[in-house]
């Protein structure tokens, strides 16, 4: 018999639904999955073998069985939200090891609407770095076991890489669903400001969302539409009438709409200094050539990048890290986040009295008057060997970091919607991304586009990992 650990949400779905298969069954094929492979992806902090089992065979007994947009799915969980009976260890020795008391409100969502949660997935400490490795465990790419499934979301975008769960829930802070989506191959989303309830401990002064991990824009728009509470979010798709089917959403037939303006900034690095290797740059203007395509308006443009860019997201991103330390033994944390709280205690004043954010929103907006959608490389470079890099130092790391992924945090300071989505391979076979960024209220818009994409250049949507 076939395994249901590969299949996409959408399709897990509709045959719990239909009573094709049982939840238990569809569980019992990812939990088979995660032991056969995740010793060496290194997904999952904790699996919770016993507790998904029972809890699958609850759902089943639900009388709304056949009304849950999420019936029987299995959902991995990033291990900074809490999950009812579950430690919520944030990648470090400091935190707490007592079960958290309820879910997280996204958490509480997904499983209203039919998700089982089958494990709580590996985090740097405090998730502030965009290397996945720690005290708890190091998750690699499924596509290159040899370097790092990225972070901070990296577990989650591991395990729905590998096929051991088809969706992941992570969150986004400086691009921490964007970039380890982008190093696995899957489809990772940041909702704008106020779309998904954040609350999650200090939120990084607003710069945090959580979102979807996914292997289809299908399943990405099912799992956003749960998460946001808006199940008729997608009713009116956008991405022009040349799409193509792909990129109608389940709620219904598409309307037709006229093409959209879409900006590609092909090697523009936000940070001076910081290159967009070939590979990355050529992945953006040959996602352009598909768009124009298919009917949009296309057009090379860079984004009014200012020169304080650099400087006001390492002070927010520090000042956030410095918040998320207080109550902690910092004695136990790693030297690392030790150095970069300290250096957020010295900027978190003065971040709290920034008007940094809101000049860059204006700045940005004339800009997304003239376009309607921004397209750039995900990454600069390929992502970094799967080393430990919690025990190196501060300065190693945040170069090691910008180095790789300049492109994703401007989009967490101005609060508006991104995506990330794969795009052709590099040279090893991994493979490669662009992102795509909206005005805020345009993540359905976004998600159109994927979709256009994903129907003219399909990806492989896991890996092929060798147990």
């Amino acid at each position: 018999m076939t395994s249901w650990a590969g299949r996409t949400a959408a399709e897990i779905a509709a045959a719990v639904r239909e009573g094709d298969v049982s939840p238990r069954h569809v569980v019992a094929d990812h939990l088979a999955r995660i032991d056969l492979l995740d010793a060496r992806v290194g997904a999952f902090r904790t699996v919770r073998a016993a507790a998904v089992l029972a809890e699958a065979d609850a759902l089943a007994a639900r009388a709304d069985l056949a009304r849950l947009p999420l019936a029987g799915v299995p959902v991995a969980v990033k291990d900074n939200l809490p999950v009812r009976g579950e430690a919520c260890r944030n990648g470090s020795a400091a935190t707490s090891a007592d079960p958290a008391a309820a879910d997280h409100v996204t958490v509480a969502r997904l499983r209203a609407a039919g998700a089982l949660v089958i494990g709580l997935t590996n985090v740097p400490e405090l998730c502030v770095f965009g290397t996945t490795d720690g005290v708890h465990g190091a998750a690699r790419n499924p596509w290159d076991l040899t370097r790092t499934a990225g972070g901070s979301s990296g577990g989650s975008a591991a395990a729905v890489a590998a096929g051991m769960a088809p969706l992941g829930l992570g969150n986004d802070g400086m691009g921490s669903i964007r970039i380890p989506a982008a190093h696995c191959g899957v489809l990772g989303l940041k909702p704008g400001s106020g779309t998904v309830p954040r609350e999650l401990g200090g939120g990084w002064f607003g710069m945090s969302e959580n979102g979807p991990l996914a292997t289809t824009v299908e399943d990405a728009r099912l799992m956003l539409s749960v998460l946001a509470d808006a199940p008729s979010a997608d009713a009116e798709p956008t991405a022009g009438p040349t799409a193509g089917p792909a990129s109608r959403p389940s709620a219904g037939p598409a309307a037709e709409t006229a093409p959209l303006r879409i900006a590609v900034s092909a090697a523009r690095s936000p940070q001076p200094g910081v290159p967009v290797t070939h590979a990355y740059a050529t992945a953006a203007r040959e996602a352009g050539k598909v768009l124009a395509g298919l009917g949009h308006s296309v057009d090379a443009a860079d984004p009014p990048y200012p020169m304080w860019l650099g400087a006001t997201a390492l002070a927010h991103w520090s000042a956030g890290t410095y918040v998320d330390t207080e109550g902690l033994d910092l004695g136990r944390l790693a030297r690392r986040t030790r150095v970069h709280a300290a250096l957020g205690a010295r900027c978190a004043a003065g971040v709290e009295r920034s008007r940094r954010r809101e000049q860059l929103r204006e700045r940005f907006a004339p800009f997304f008057e003239r376009y309607d959608v921004l397209l750039t490389p995900a990454l600069a470079r390929r992502g970094p060997r799967a080393d430990p890099w919690h025990k190196r130092g501060w300065l190693h790391n945040v170069l090691v970091n910008t180095r790789c992924s300049p492109l994703t945090p401007t989009w967490n300071l101005t609060g508006w919607p991104a995506l990330t989505l794969p795009f052709g391979y590099l040279s090893s076979g991994a493979p490669c991304a662009v992102q795509l960024v909206g005005a805020p209220g345009r993540e359905g818009q976004l998600l159109d586009v994927a979709a256009a994409l994903e129907a003219a250049r399909p990806w492989q949507r896991t890996a092929d990992v060798r147990p």
